[in-house]
């Protein structure tokens, strides 16, 4: 038993070990680059996918054994690992910092709450609207961390809200007034990056036991049943967790810098084939935004069906509000009053954004001249990072209030500005394990380029080509959807990329016809909380359990990859012309592809 106990505790010391030496015999008996690289290529996915060890250290490997085994010199390794990829990341990043550090992202989710109206389905669809356009500029995660609070302190309200009510008819059927039945309005205090919340207690709801937190308060009753006051209260919980996890992460689709993995998509698509100049912030736009509005309103339908039943009624908008809505619409108003009149500091980081968005779209449309043409004299020197580059050293430069210091005389005077961000509130915002990882995925791939792995794959892979092309792509958007849920959503990606490429360019189908699919697949990590970290951040507030998730996430993931595979047969077509084999692919022979 304590043998057994050892191993459990040094499994990932063993697990490293143990791939490193049983997988050895590939290189040492093939003995060519290809087998090599192979090696080193299971040995990286290995400690990707069990996480033996951080997944920034695992990316460093390709700069080590590159090298040590005659691949790549390592020169050549390390100049992978910094791209125009990170330039963009790094524009984004200053843009993020100053959003939250003004909080200008929750004045944008109250707004658009406030905007829908607080009966609950409507109310649901207004939360997953909100977090979703939030996602789309801001990391999943610190949406989901921002957003929950709020959504948590407008289900307690609700639920006081039903106590009072039901407390009051009971006074009205006895004949008797109790005057300290009050509606107590929750005090949202929370900072938005920890996804904690802290409520007063209810009367009515949990006997006045005075005020604790509302998330540890669902721990403590966690075996009791007296946890929810009805079982709809319990399901409207549920419904409200999985609409933010779920519209954090499909909001993420529509740009290009809203997930990790749409940018890693962006750089290795535009390495591997530097010819095609296809694919940027706004064309990206263009074929996911529909997509993730289909996906997004088809969520809302299925969970509010799972979870409070479906009705027709849900799609009206009743202007007749109930009590309850009234004190929901209550607490969402004294929130958003909190925040005061918008800042100096907020509409300048809401200029700086629109106008990092407008330059983003108006660079390169596709169907009309954009502003990069002007440097025409220098075609595609211009990028998306250079955007974001100019727009997030601006929030270095402009001032954001003066710094102050008290004279020996008592006099007050300015001796100093600080900008819209620092340094060091950039630094902690920054996501450099993501940064590094990245790299690594660049010098992967450029290993398997160079040894010849990625033909060999290609090679071996032709036999596909007798498959039907909605077929292939069915195939690899369900098997990189099911790895997705076990495995880290950059891990994923950077590994299979080189690989569907190779598939595309062996079977003679336009690249984009696969790898778009799968890069939006990749996202769609919705059927365990470990799967990816808005689904834990809703897990711990202790509404729901595993089984919930995986019901609602299998009827996410039908309706998401559905509408992908309806999206690349319908208006994706044409817009890429995906039905030929393009001339910026390797030099193949031109065929018509029929799907």
């Amino acid at each position: 038993m304590k043998f057994l106990n050892y191993i459990f505790v040094y499994r990932r010391l063993l697990l490293v070990v143990f791939s490193l030496v049983v997988l050895l015999p590939l290189p040492i008996i093939l003995h060519s680059k290809e087998a090599e690289c192979a090696y080193i290529l299971f040995v990286i996915a290995i400690f990707w996918l069990t996480e033996a060890l951080p997944l920034s250290v695992t990316a460093l490997l390709p700069g080590l054994m590159f090298p040590m085994f005659g691949i790549m010199p390592s020169k050549e390794v390390a100049s992978a690992y910094f791209k125009d990829f990170h330039l963009l990341l790094i524009g984004v990043i200053c843009l993020a910092t100053s959003i939250e550090k003004w909080n200008l992202h929750k004045r944008i989710a109250l707004r658009m709450v406030m905007m829908v109206g607080v009966d609950p389905a409507w109310l649901t669809l207004g939360f997953m609207s909100s977090t979703a356009f939030l996602s789309m500029w801001l990391s999943n995660t610190s949406t989901a961390a921002m957003v929950m609070p709020i959504v948590e302190a407008v289900v307690q309200q609700i639920i006081s809200a039903e106590a009072e009510v039901e407390a009051i008819q009971m006074t009205y059927c006895t004949g008797s007034t109790n005057h300290t039945l009050e509606i107590d309005e929750s005090v949202n205090e929370h900072e938005a990056n920890e996804g904690k919340e802290k409520t007063k207690q209810v009367p009515g709801y949990r006997n006045g036991k005075g005020k604790i937190s509302s998330k540890t308060e669902l721990e403590k009753n966690s075996g009791t049943g007296n946890k929810y006051r009805t079982k709809k209260n319990h399901m409207m919980c549920k419904l409200m967790c999985l609409c933010i996890a779920y519209s954090s992460t499909i909001g993420g689709l529509t740009t290009i810098t809203g997930t990790s993995t749409n940018l890693i998509f962006s750089e290795h698509f535009n390495t591997r084939y530097p010819d095609c100049q296809c694919i940027n912030f706004g064309s990206w736009f263009i074929f996911s935004f529909p997509a993730a509005i289909i996906i997004l309103f088809l969520s809302w339908i299925w969970l509010h069906w799972l979870f409070l039943g479906f009705d027709f009624k849900m799609f009206k908008c009743d202007k007749t509000k109930t009590f309850q809505q009234k004190a929901c619409a209550e607490v969402i108003k004294n929130e958003y009053q909190k925040l005061g009149p918008m800042r100096y500091q907020e509409i300048v980081t809401l200029v700086l954004f629109i106008v990092m968005a407008l330059l983003w779209f108006t660079r390169d449309p596709g169907f009309v001249s954009g502003w990069s043409a002007l440097a025409s004299k220098y075609p595609g020197f211009i990028s998306d990072s250079t955007v974001a580059l100019l727009v997030g050293l601006l929030f270095f430069i402009i001032p954001a209030k003066m710094s102050t210091k008290t004279t020996s005389t008592g006099e007050i005077v300015s001796f100093d500005y600080s900008a819209l961000i620092t340094w060091k509130e950039f630094q902690s915002f920054m996501p450099w394990d993501i940064a590094i990882l990245v790299g690594g995925g660049f010098a992967l791939a450029d290993g398997c380029e160079v040894s010849g792995l990625s033909k060999w794959i290609g090679n071996k892979l032709s036999p596909l080509g007798s498959l039907p092309v909605w077929l292939i792509i069915l195939i690899t958007s369900l098997m990189v959807t099911t790895l997705t849920e076990v495995a880290s959503n950059p891990a994923t990606i950077t590994l299979v990329l080189p690989i569907l490429s190779s598939l595309a360019e062996a079977i003679q189908v336009n690249p984009l016809l696969i790898l778009i699919p799968s890069t939006l697949c990749i996202s769609f990590a919705f059927l365990l909380p470990v799967a990816n970290p808005p689904n834990a951040i809703v897990f711990s507030y202790g509404h729901l359990k595993v089984l919930d998730m995986v019901k609602a996430g299998l009827g996410v993931n039908i309706i998401s990859v559905a509408v992908v595979m309806l999206a690349m047969s319908t208006w994706i077509v044409p817009l890429f012309d995906l039905n030929t084999y393009p001339s910026w692919a390797p030099a193949i022979t031109n065929g018509t592809i029929s799907p």
